[in-house]
């Protein structure tokens, strides 16, 4: 979002309340947020395909001055941006986390080489500060020579827009410059959707299940994405969504149901938030828990893989 406030929406409140329209963009599918930092939504996504396997070397980082940099589209919750990857839907062997200090030139790769960095110029940028105005947490899937594969918080397309048969990329990722990132604490442990059991578990590296707890998900017209992995992007209180005073979870998960099944123009995210409806599959494609999830989920630091199954 922008540092001016404005109100989120999550797409999974199909409860009541039409929010006002927010002053920045509105968040995913969810009702306006507070007169504080925009907040956005969140919305269901099927899978998507993975990106490209690398057939080629990686070529050097090309050099992006100042400029070039500050006049890319910023990759945040609500943009459309075609030059991205499509996120593998595999479970990487590790995902780590890093911050940047200035704004991430991001590369796509427009002729389906699959190197690492592709082959043209940076078709977006991924901020230093998030639309909280905090550090954006960077989440690196894989490293080649000088690239970081990292999972952005945009789309890359809209579900109106998809090919017929291609239904829209629930996440997407880029080639960023492994030299402009610095490592910080990786998380320990991840967190997994099952949206057939309607549950949410939080899981050791090592696989082992520390805690599961129940949740409601997508109605059938608007189903929360399976088959796809994104990460925790921020978090938020916001009580005019019907969260009462716990964080809302936003991850970096788009809906592919519908370009924005709550309306507004949040971008139809996906979010992990309390909620007093929370059984069944009752949502816009968030997934609904209780509160003594919301606040264990509150313990794991943003950057944090989400599984939705």
């Amino acid at each position: 979002m922008t540092t001016s406030p404005a109100r989120l929406r999550l797409a999974l409140i199909t409860i009541t309340a039409t929010a006002a329209a927010a002053v920045v963009a509105v968040i995913a599918a969810w009702a306006l947020a507070p007169v504080a930092p925009a907040v956005p939504a969140a919305d269901p996504t099927p899978s998507s395909s993975p990106t490209p396997a690398t057939a080629a070397s990686p070529r050097p980082v090309p050099a992006v001055d100042a400029g070039a940099l500050s006049a890319l589209p910023e990759a945040r919750y609500d943009a459309v941006i075609g030059g991205l990857l499509v996120a593998d839907t595999a479970l990487p062997a590790h995902a780590d986390v890093y911050s940047t200090a200035s704004d991430l030139p991001l590369f796509g790769d427009a002729d389906d080489t699959g190197r690492a960095g592709g082959s043209g110029g940076p078709v977006a940028r991924l901020a230093a500060h998030d639309f909280l105005g905090e550090a954006t947490p960077v989440v690196v899937v894989r490293t080649e020579g000088p690239w970081a594969l990292v999972l952005t918080p945009a789309r890359r397309t809209l579900p109106s827009a998809a090919p017929a048969g291609q239904p829209a990329a629930a996440q997407t990722a880029a080639w960023a410059p492994l030299s402009s990132l610095a490592k910080t604490t990786g998380p320990t442990s991840r967190v997994e959707v099952s949206v057939a059991q309607r549950s949410v578990s939080i899981v050791a590296l090592d696989g082992t299940v520390q805690a599961t707890f129940p949740a409601a998900v997508g109605a059938d017209g608007t189903p929360t994405p399976t088959g796809v992995i994104g990460y925790l992007e921020a978090r938020y209180v916001d009580p005019s969504q019907g969260t009462g005073d716990h964080p809302i979870h936003l991850t970096s998960l788009h809906s592919a149901a519908a370009d924005e099944p709550f309306g507004g123009h949040d971008g139809g995210l996906i979010g992990i938030h309390y909620a007093d409806q929370r059984d069944g599959a009752i949502s816009h494609g968030c997934v609904r828990i209780g509160a003594d999830a919301v606040a264990a989920l509150a313990a794991l630091p943003l950057g944090t893989l989400v599984v939705l199954r």
